[in-house]
């Protein structure tokens, strides 16, 4: 992922207000993100724990979308799989909500994934971030095929929030 800019970030939120796009907490480091690594970039608010943020490219251009995760659940201490990068965690995957954009949003409709809760699903594809024993299934596919599976799914994901 090519590395962007705050402005470039609060830009391409599809799913909020303007006005809640500027409010909302951009990480301070994006200098020092491993952009290389990532597929997206996903972050949870400091000020707001129930809140994330994810952003990625698709056509060439960033697209950004405010998350909802509800607090841990008794249930989360549970082994549950990511749906983005197929990573395991015990209690470290968290459903996300996604307003959908434009009218559906208006109409208050949202969908939700399980995604990692950390969302750093590009660098435990990577082998950068280790999740435990037995946090990724035994595969034969290639670090570029799995990559690209992370990719098919944000974008299925973000597809759904945009319909």
């Amino acid at each position: 992922m090519k590395p962007l800019t705050e402005q470039e970030i609060r830009a391409a939120f599809v799913n909020c207000s303007k006005g809640e796009a500027k409010r909302l907490s951009v990480p301070r480091d994006l200098a020092d993100r491993p952009w290389d690594d990532l597929d997206f970039l996903g972050w949870r608010d400091p000020q707001a724990p129930d809140r994330a943020y994810l952003v990625t490219e698709l056509d060439a251009r960033p697209i950004a979308v405010a998350l909802r995760c509800p607090g841990p659940a008794s249930w989360q201490v549970r082994r549950s799989m990511c749906s983005m990068c197929l990573t395991a965690h015990t209690g470290g995957v968290s459903l996300m909500v996604a307003p959908k954009a434009g009218k559906a949003r208006q109409q208050g409709n949202s969908v939700g994934d399980y995604i990692c809760s950390d969302l750093a699903c590009s660098l435990y594809v990577r082998g950068k971030k280790d999740a435990g024993a037995g946090s990724r299934p035994q595969e034969s596919l290639t670090l570029e095929e799995k990559v690209q599976r992370t990719v098919a799914n944000v974008a299925a994901f973000l597809a759904k929030v945009t319909a």
